[in-house]
């Protein structure tokens, strides 16, 4: 509980402070602070907390876990939207799919794993996101939002979004580093500019959400966000028992599945004309709904 009221006033805190700054400050802030974390801030906390998590035992079927949760929670979305296809364009249809499948896992769900369940297990967390998410993003989500946007002239320039990845990178350059003995001034800049770049990332989180003025398609919103932020991780969740994964593992899997819509898919709701409004929306109201979720998901899997 106390690990809990602390996450709290971080993600409170730190998003409050990034909501009021990208009240007063100029766009181009966000932009500036996005384009640092993603290039330099995120990089550095993967090689950092890299060197101190456990890559033992099953690690590698955090990915497998992150691409069922994909397509199961696109397939349930999609069988909503045969229900009511008759009354949804298909711009609608694909952001509808896309919230339905892609996570925040990486700006929101770092800080949410470390400051409740650790560093020990990071590793879960980060393999979840970067080679789950992060692929199912750009890879699957490019050619749903391609399919259903009608624009197919950007398709290439988001897949090469992924291939020069520096998350991905640095992913791969901390494996190969984290048996190295660094001098103990490197380990803690590391160190200093991992912790802080989490704390960015939820400022960040804030400046953007002041940027969202559009609270429109609650009714639409409230199927994708059942899908992705309950059905999924409550089903998967409890199936996790069955390759052995229990305790502090199923917790930090359970809780990368049941993070809210990424900020991908606005990102490719906007360069391939799917319902902006209808991303916004979502985006919102996960991340808030997102605060009364985190406790029942620690007290079920607990």
């Amino acid at each position: 509980m106390s690990s809990l009221i602390e996450l709290y006033a971080k993600l409170l805190g730190l998003a409050l402070i990034g909501f009021i700054l990208g009240r007063t400050l100029p766009a181009t802030v966000p932009v500036r602070l996005g384009k640092l974390l993603f290039w330099v801030g995120v990089p550095t906390s993967i090689i950092a907390f890299l060197r101190k998590t456990d890559l033992s035992g099953q690690i590698w079927i955090a990915p497998a876990i992150a691409f069922t949760a994909i397509f199961f929670g696109a397939l349930l979305c999609w069988l909503a939207i045969r229900i009511k296809k008759s009354s949804l364009q298909k711009p609608t249809q694909g952001s509808l799919l896309l919230a339905s499948m892609v996570g925040n896992t990486g700006y929101l769900g770092y800080p949410v794993i470390l400051s409740l369940v650790g560093t020990q297990y990071f590793a879960w967390a980060l393999f979840y996101d970067l080679l789950g998410t992060t692929i199912g993003a750009y890879g699957l989500g490019v050619a749903l939002a391609a399919q259903y946007g009608g624009n197919v002239n950007n398709y290439w320039n988001v897949i090469k979004a992924i291939i020069i990845n520096p998350a991905l990178w640095s992913f791969a350059a901390g494996l190969l580093i984290r048996q190295i003995t660094l001098p103990t001034l490197v380990v803690s800049c590391l160190d200093v500019i991992a912790w802080s770049s989490i704390a960015a990332s939820l400022i960040l989180i804030g400046m953007r959400l002041s940027k969202l003025t559009s609270w429109g398609s609650l009714k639409l919103a409230s199927i994708s966000l059942t899908i992705k932020m309950i059905i999924v991780p409550l089903i998967l969740g409890i199936s996790l028992s069955s390759f052995g994964l229990t305790g502090k593992t199923a917790q930090v899997l359970v809780l990368q599945m049941a993070m809210p819509p990424a900020f991908a898919t606005l990102v490719l709701a906007e360069t391939f004309n799917l319902d902006r409004e209808l991303a916004v929306t979502t985006l919102a109201v996960g991340s808030m709904i997102l605060l009364i979720t985190l406790p029942l998901w620690l007290w079920f899997f607990r």
